[in-house]
């Protein structure tokens, strides 16, 4: 445990993170706004979403992201508005603070196809805590510690504070979605010491088609099942920022008020140094969604070499849909166009 604290500290010093800059959600689209900033407004509605995730509980080197946003849609201007709030904890020594607003346009290319182009400006503070760390020369003997930082009172690690940009494109119809995302276009430095460390560019692809199940939009014609949702869902998930790069695969089914998902995460086909395999896990999802209201959970099962001992990652979502804000008389939402992706 002892030589973990110590690369700890030491990446710390150079201003770096242990995983990859931007913390994994698994209901990717319990979180669209983390996602990508053109799905701003993407509900046609007013919508508020809190997500929870905290991985690897099992272990003291645990991380925690909690996301709490809301956005609309301005009916009149075919714009979308956004603002999220993103609170991540690692170690419990190392949080990132990122407020962020965005902006979406979304344009008609025919009459089943749209198109959403999105932007995003964020103020983040990130600090250390070096009050817990434990360094090589704190222990003067086995079982005896004492750490250099040892007064609570006292600030025990800097703070840095910068502006992010990102930006994003989104095209849909009501049976599929894909889109790309680009965050830190500014590459904006984020190191603590007086070298500086740029914050490499995260690149996602996203993508998706629904398939709908016999009696997805007739219904069976027994009253409270017309209009019932049946699909299967295919999506993909592939971010790439700096040297690191995820794949994740993955299937939803939906029978509403019901969804269940599957999720592979990892690259079968790449190794690491030293022969090591590219998989990490495999995510199950459970969501019931009731009129505007939705909730969601899912527990990622850790298949890297770190070993189901981790604790895996738990993930819940919750979801509430009003009406849009800026339009006292919205159409029906049908003739909306929207998107098809999983509300999970």
């Amino acid at each position: 445990m002892l030589k973990h604290l110590f690369l700890f500290a030491a990446l710390l010093c150079m201003g770096l993170d242990l995983r990859a800059q931007d913390p994994q959600l698994s209901q990717f689209y319990a979180a669209p706004l983390y996602l990508n900033p053109a799905f701003a407004g993407s509900a046609l509605a007013t919508r508020a979403t809190l997500n929870y995730r905290n991985q690897w509980p099992a272990l003291n080197a645990n991380y925690v992201t909690t996301i709490a946003s809301v956005d609309t849609y301005i009916d009149k201007i075919n714009s979308g508005l956004g603002f999220m709030v993103m609170n991540d904890a690692q170690f419990s020594n190392l949080r990132t603070l990122d407020v962020g607003l965005q902006y979406s346009y979304q344009a008609r290319l025919s009459e089943e196809v749209r198109l959403r182009a999105g932007i995003q400006a964020s103020y983040v503070n990130r600090s250390v805590n070096y009050y817990d760390l434990v360094f090589n020369y704190d222990v003067t003997s086995p079982g005896n510690v004492t750490p250099i930082y040892n007064d609570p009172v006292v600030d025990a690690g800097p703070r840095i504070n910068y502006l992010d940009f990102s930006g994003g494109l989104l095209a849909y119809s009501d049976r599929f979605w894909g889109g790309i995302s680009v965050h830190h276009l500014n590459r904006p430095d984020q190191s603590f010491s007086s070298n500086p460390e740029r914050l490499p560019m995260k690149i996602s692809l996203q993508g998706g088609f629904k398939i709908p199940l016999m009696g997805w939009e007739l219904g069976n014609g027994l009253g409270a099942d017309m209009g019932r949702e049946r699909s299967l869902s295919p999506a993909i998930l592939y971010k790439k920022q700096g040297k690191f790069d995820q794949l994740d695969v993955g299937l939803y089914m939906t029978y509403d008020p019901l969804t269940l998902g599957i999720w592979y995460r990892g690259i079968p086909i790449k190794q690491y140094d030293r022969g090591l395999n590219n998989h990490d896990a495999l995510v199950f999802l459970v969501g019931y969604r009731q009129d505007n209201f939705s909730i969601g959970y899912s527990y990622d099962a850790t298949i890297s070499t770190l070993s189901m001992a981790s604790g895996g990652a738990h993930e819940l979502s919750i979801s509430y849909t009003l009406e849009a804000l800026f339009d006292p008389k919205p159409f029906p939402r049908k003739r909306k166009k929207e998107l098809a992706c999983p509300k999970f």
